[in-house]
């Protein structure tokens, strides 16, 4: 399997390109929401999820992600919906507009564990006290969820 990124960044630099992630709302028995804390020195919260391999489902790298990031096995349940307007400027200098497919799923085996890489935290939260947010994207993912939306596109 080839690095995407860095095979495409290699023709096209640091030129705006649409990325390809997936998400998903992992919830417990209390309808609370699994978050990561993605960097050690901010208190900043983020879905589960991750950009897709070239040859990978939407749902294959979101099963994928969640066990990286928090050694969860998940099954996905349905699509919550698809957002697309958003973009995003990273420390190195790439530009992506994200195309994300978000989606509820359940935790069906593991053990909730961080990864030493991507996770930094991983914590429930319920809708009543949610944290600050990586990004208007994720509070977006939570909102739209605790709305109870399904198949929307954004």
């Amino acid at each position: 399997m080839i690095d995407y990124i860095k095979w495409i960044r290699e023709k096209v630099g640091h030129d705006p390109i649409i990325l390809n992630f997936s998400s998903a709302i992992i919830v417990n028995e209390k309808n609370e929401i699994l978050l990561q804390k993605r960097y050690k020195d901010k208190n900043i919260w983020g879905i589960i999820g991750g950009i897709m391999n070239y040859g990978e489902s939407s749902a294959e790298t979101v099963i994928r992600e969640a066990k990286e990031e928090t050694n969860l096995d998940i099954d996905v349940d349905y699509l919550i919906g698809i957002y697309s307007k958003y973009f995003h400027n990273y420390e190195n200098g790439d530009v992506a507009q994200t195309f994300t497919c978000l989606f509820k799923a359940t935790v069906i085996g593991g053990n909730l564990q961080l990864d030493g890489n991507e996770s930094h935290d991983l914590k429930y939260f319920s809708k009543d006290n949610l944290p600050t947010f990586l990004d208007n994207q994720h509070e977006e993912f939570v909102l739209d969820y605790f709305k109870g939306l399904k198949n929307i596109i954004k």
